[in-house]
């Protein structure tokens, strides 16, 4: 387990992330979702992370409101991610440990963290299952694969 502890973002994350822009309509946003089964975007700007948009944020045009009882369809699927983004956005550096992103996760309680350089320019994503992934090898160095008994 303490190989883990040595693990960083760099080695471990999905260097190819699709993204999206703040003018995207939610209509597309909403194609991206179903064909991707992603749970959220990265929303860059003139090549710099400006916000994340994800599922939920996606069904912000739709809640009921006290201005508006009924949310029209066609407006809230022509509604921009600009307006729908959270621009106040948790994101990592290719040096961050992955203690430092599962720390990370559990308390923002997300599923992936957009990963930037020092230019705030999108260059990967770090999952959960990438995490989960580095734990499983960090403990398979350390104990041999479990055997189940075989029925007598």
């Amino acid at each position: 387990m303490y190989e883990f502890l040595e693990e960083t973002v760099g080695n471990n994350m999905t260097p190819a992330v699709r993204s999206v822009t703040p003018e995207a309509s939610v209509g597309e946003l909403y194609r991206l979702f179903a064909a991707d089964d992603f749970d959220a975007y990265p929303v860059v700007q003139d090549e710099k992370l400006v916000g994340i948009v994800s599922k939920l944020d996606a069904l912000k045009p739709f809640a009921f409101t006290e201005r508006q009882l009924i949310p029209h369809y066609k407006d809230g699927m022509e509604a921009t991610v600009d307006d729908i983004m959270s621009t106040n956005v948790v994101a990592v550096d290719p040096e961050t440990r992955l203690q430092r992103v599962l720390e990370l996760m559990i308390k923002h309680r997300v599923k992936s963290l957009p990963v930037v350089d020092q230019w705030q320019s999108l260059i990967g994503i770090i999952a959960r299952e990438d995490v989960m992934r580095a734990m499983d090898r960090s403990v398979s160095t350390q104990y041999p694969p479990v055997i189940p008994f075989a029925a007598a």
